[in-house]
């Protein structure tokens, strides 16, 4: 099974293209299967998951469709690195050359426009994230369960909001902000991001019983009204280079807070998104490059 390695400023995954070798992946009868195993950083290939590139359902409008499974083989709805990166594999190995491009998700058809390269290939897309979503029910969160979040020095579960004598990241703010882009977001604002144990908090927040849907978890410091930089563990693949649909999620989690304008450059650590929440359509637009690292075969599948 030929598969192409490819990244969004970091947030890598192995992706599958069922378009030129759709028989391989119609014999992928078990994807999560197969995401573990393939993106597994000692076993496998290596990623933050495995993205199956496919033509769209029948009945469908649009040109591409993608399936996305995080590390641990659950499939989520959505991933902005990684629809970047379905558009210039769809693009560059000749699957369509439309411009917007219509990809079918888990959460619906988005468009995306893109710019190509001396060499015709893509290097920047805006994907059109949709409105965000901010109804607990929805996202989902239940709020009557947010009475409890880790301690930042012995890892334990403490009362929310936290005792007065309680040492928690610098400049902790003990409000937290959800958000829906289709996957569910929590963020957290802090003076330093760096400093989070994020390995510790992430895998708790996730999983606590307030989100019946696990959540991906965000810390975020606020730089100014344009910028912000940001640390995330994602749902089911932990610590990631970025998060595009995170980012999105940090956008307006800064807007509804005061603490961002609608328009701002977001810095992860594998690179920068530019995100703008538009008032006039309440859609929120990400745009940032996508990479192809390499191609390979895959012999068991």
């Amino acid at each position: 099974m030929h598969f192409v390695k490819m990244h969004g400023i970091g947030n890598d995954y192995v992706y599958i293209n069922g378009f030129s070798d759709h028989d391989a992946v119609s014999a992928a009868c078990d994807p999560a299967l197969l995401a573990r195993r393939i993106a597994d950083r000692h076993t496998g290939v290596g990623g933050d998951g495995l993205i199956l590139v496919l033509p769209p359902d029948p009945g469908v409008d649009a040109d591409v469709r993608m399936r996305m499974f995080n590390a641990d083989g659950s499939e989520a709805e959505m991933c902005g690195n990684g629809i970047r990166c379905v558009c210039k594999l769809a693009h560059d190995h000749n699957s369509t050359t439309a411009n917007p491009m219509r990809v079918q998700t888990a959460i619906g058809v988005l468009a995306l426009e893109y710019t190509t390269n001396s060499d015709g290939r893509v290097d920047q897309v805006t994907v059109d994230m949709g409105e965000p979503v901010l109804e607990p029910s929805a996202i989902p969160v239940n709020i009557k369960q947010l009475t409890q979040v880790v301690n930042h020095t012995t890892h334990d579960l403490i009362e929310w909001p936290p005792p007065a004598d309680w040492v928690g990241p610098v400049g902790l703010d003990e409000r937290m902000t959800c958000v829906s882009m289709g996957n569910p977001h929590v963020v957290m604002y802090c003076d330093d991001v760096a400093g989070v144990p994020l390995e510790c908090i992430g895998p708790i927040v996730e999983h606590h019983r307030a989100f019946p849907q696990r959540i991906n978890v965000h810390f975020v410091k606020v730089n100014d009204k344009t910028e912000v930089t940001m640390r995330t563990w994602e749902r089911g693949s932990g610590i990631t280079q970025a998060c595009g649909t995170g980012a999105s999620a940090v956008c307006v989690a800064g807007v509804l807070t005061a603490r961002n304008g609608r328009t701002i450059t977001a810095h992860l650590p594998g690179g920068d998104l530019q995100l703008e929440w538009r008032e006039a359509d309440n859609h929120v637009y990400m745009t940032g490059p996508a990479a192809e690292v390499f191609a390979g075969e895959w012999p068991d599948f």
